[in-house]
């Protein structure tokens, strides 16, 4: 598996995830309606910047008491020790509703210290005001008050996070629009792609931002001349 350098990590996080988005249909790789989280994931803890990372997988369950539980828990540790830095925690909570929170203070500040910048997860979190200080990121589809019974199921495994396939060291992109997966086979050319899909928007974006200028209406003949541009600079590899 190709792992990206720092530097490139954080070239990639000068763009939003609708940057992100537009400049992977750029390479045809995959679907338009696959390759990200459904509605639904937010983010919880403070600050603009986006989360990326190498995904760590694991099922939690917080409905009744397990067995053994501290020593799975110890072992799902370990593989997130091992995991590329930086890394993104994907969490399926496989309750019939989620029940109990997984991610609250210790549980950030444990997975901080093993390399790990931020969680996704279709379950729970708590403790916001404490893990938005900490440093840590928080994506969530709710808030939980209890931890429940939570325990590691099952870990290291390919997980299902709010309509996202989630495999171990998938290279992961959120912010406040949401999550998206990036291809490890273009991930190394995603920024400069990132720059050129921003660029072939300009073609429409700047005549209609000097008609806003100005106070005037576009006529339909001008916007079909500039969006004609604006997918003309698109299809440009």
């Amino acid at each position: 598996m190709p792992v990206l350098t720092k530097t490139q990590l954080e070239e990639l996080c000068q763009f939003d995830g609708p940057t992100i988005c537009n400049a992977l249909e750029r390479f045809d790789i995959r679907p338009r309606t696959v390759g990200f989280a459904l509605p639904g994931m937010q983010r919880r803890t403070a600050g603009d910047k986006p989360m990326i990372g190498y995904a760590a997988t694991v099922k939690v369950s917080a409905m009744h008491p397990k067995a053994g539980a501290a020593e799975k828990l110890l072992a799902y540790y370990e593989t997130v020790r091992e995991m590329h830095d930086p890394t993104v925690i994907a969490v399926q909570d496989i309750d019939p509703s989620p029940i109990g929170s997984f991610w609250g203070e210790v549980q950030a500040t444990v997975h901080k210290s093993l390399g790990a910048v931020g969680t996704i997860t279709g379950g729970g979190v708590r403790d916001i005001k404490e893990v938005t200080e900490l440093g840590f990121q928080f994506f969530s589809t709710h808030l939980l008050i209890s931890h429940g019974y939570i325990h590691v199921e099952d870990f290291n495994c390919t997980v299902d996070v709010c309509g996202l396939t989630v495999n171990p060291g998938d290279l992961l992109f959120a912010d406040h629009h949401g999550v998206v997966q990036i291809p490890h086979s273009v991930a190394s050319q995603l920024a400069d792609a990132c720059r050129k899909a921003a660029a072939a928007e300009l073609p429409m974006l700047e005549p209609c931002r000097k008609a806003i200028k100005e106070g005037r209406k576009p006529t339909i003949a001008e916007l079909t001349e500039w969006r004609k541009a604006m997918e003309q600079k698109r299809q440009e590899k």
